[in-house]
């Protein structure tokens, strides 16, 4: 079975988040494009013009004419190609969660016709798409993979919040079924991405390709993390020895932190996982995994410390938690690991105030049970932590939020905004 050249493709992008509505758009610019999303009021936001996530200006949604945009499966019923950018997450056990990724084949499923291509763009494990989704397919279509209809596969590379790093400006893998399929779906991706793409040769490599972009930049932060870790008990400033270290030209600039997302904090389980299913237990990719998933205790546990030197009563404290989102100047709150600084010092029966600008109160309130507040009060708290970076926070003299502190309180910075003679505490 033939299927779609470049100029016949009729396409579809399953999945309007940070990844897909960019996508979307930008193939929107150049071609007829339905925007398909199962959240209404994500499509009606949308057709008003307006994206929360902030990836993309009003003035940028308009701009892409062929956009269109349903949460009714029957749009999808004239396409031939599927792009889908569904967000593939960990459970509470940090196994990879493929339920999001099998409903989105289910309902392709359902519309696919002979010479369609699926193309995933979603972080899996490699075989994934081959293992998992086609099958999906297969079942509800009732046609055969790779006689009927064909895959793809072309990760995404987006990295939300980045207005310098935009989806054409990152050069993006691919990968089909067959090589003609692999060509168009090169071709495809190469009509928008003006940094070139990359054609892996086969699907599995690009899955591989993705999900250890992640686990290495995982790994990087991990090692600094530790780092800080043991300076801190030798009584040494970690940004001040990163700083000297990296005046040589192969240092890599990583620095310590709190890593969350929904791809660096992810994607090593994927891996994993999959490690450990053909038999292979991982063990350097999960040691970093457990530093970086314990590095909230160790700030929290740091700040009570640094409370108590100042004689300051840790039980019933207040603690205003400057940023939640799980990065900068970006309203996404996905696995963000701020809460794991926050649940430690709650259990130190701490009250913790949330101030974030960026953010949705009513998605923080469902994810995280927590209230973020409209404006700190001056004079009110025992310890502030500047958790997040924002562009908000960075314009604050570092007076306005000492003047938020009691008399004495610690200010943690985590993220070397202030000088370091400014802050009581950084990591």
């Amino acid at each position: 079975m033939s299927h779609p050249s470049l100029e016949d493709i009729k396409l579809a992008v399953i999945g309007l988040g940070y990844v897909g509505l960019p996508l979307a758009a930008e193939f929107g610019k150049h071609r007829p494009v339905v925007g398909f999303d199962v959240n209404r009021d994500r499509i009606r936001d949308l057709r008003e013009g307006h994206d929360f996530t902030r990836e993309l200006s009003d003035a940028e949604l308009a701009a892409s004419e062929g956009l269109a945009f349903s949460d009714d499966p029957a749009s999808l019923d004239g396409c031939n190609v599927y792009i889908v950018t569904v967000p593939t997450p960990i459970d509470e056990h940090r196994q990879p969660d493929l339920t999001p990724l099998i409903k989105a084949s289910e309902t392709i499923g359902k519309t696919l016709k002979p010479g369609n291509i699926v193309i995933y763009e979603s972080t899996v494990f490699p075989g994934a798409t081959e293992e998992h989704c086609v099958p999906v397919l297969e079942r509800v279509s009732g046609l055969t993979f790779n006689q009927d209809f064909y895959a793809g596969y072309s990760p995404e590379r987006i990295n939300p919040g980045d207005k310098l790093h935009r989806v054409t400006d990152i050069m993006k893998v691919t990968a089909g079924s067959t090589p003609e399929v692999a060509d168009t779906v090169d071709r495809l991706y190469a009509s928008v991405i003006t940094a070139g793409t990359h054609r892996a040769s086969s699907i599995k490599v690009a899955e591989a390709a993705k999900v250890i972009e992640n686990t290495q930049r995982d790994l990087n932060i991990a090692l600094v993390n530790e780092l800080a870790m043991i300076f801190k008990r030798m009584n040494i400033d970690t940004q001040e020895v990163l700083e000297a270290a990296g005046t040589k030209w192969n240092f890599l600039p990583f620095r310590p932190g709190l890593v969350g997302g929904h791809c660096i904090g992810v994607d090593p389980y994927y891996l994993t996982h999959k490690a450990q299913a053909v038999g292979y237990h991982p063990e350097v990719i999960l040691s970093g995994r457990r530093i970086n998933d314990g590095m909230g205790r160790f700030v929290a546990s740091e700040l009570v410390k640094a409370m108590l030197d100042r004689c300051i009563q840790v039980n019933g404290a207040r603690v205003l938690v400057m940023g939640l989102t799980f990065k900068e100047n970006c309203p996404d709150l996905r696995n963000t690991r701020v809460i794991d600084v926050i649940r430690e010092l709650q259990d130190y029966n701490v009250t913790v105030d949330v101030y974030d600008p960026w953010i949705n109160p009513d998605e923080a309130y469902r994810e995280y049970g927590i209230q973020p507040i409209e404006k700190p009060q001056v004079a009110s708290y025992d310890g502030i932590v500047l958790a997040v970076a924002h562009n908000e926070f960075k314009a604050m003299p570092c007076s306005e939020i000492r003047q938020l502190g009691r008399d004495p309180h610690v200010l943690y910075d985590l993220k070397y905004v202030l000088p370091k003679e400014a802050v009581d505490l950084r990591l």
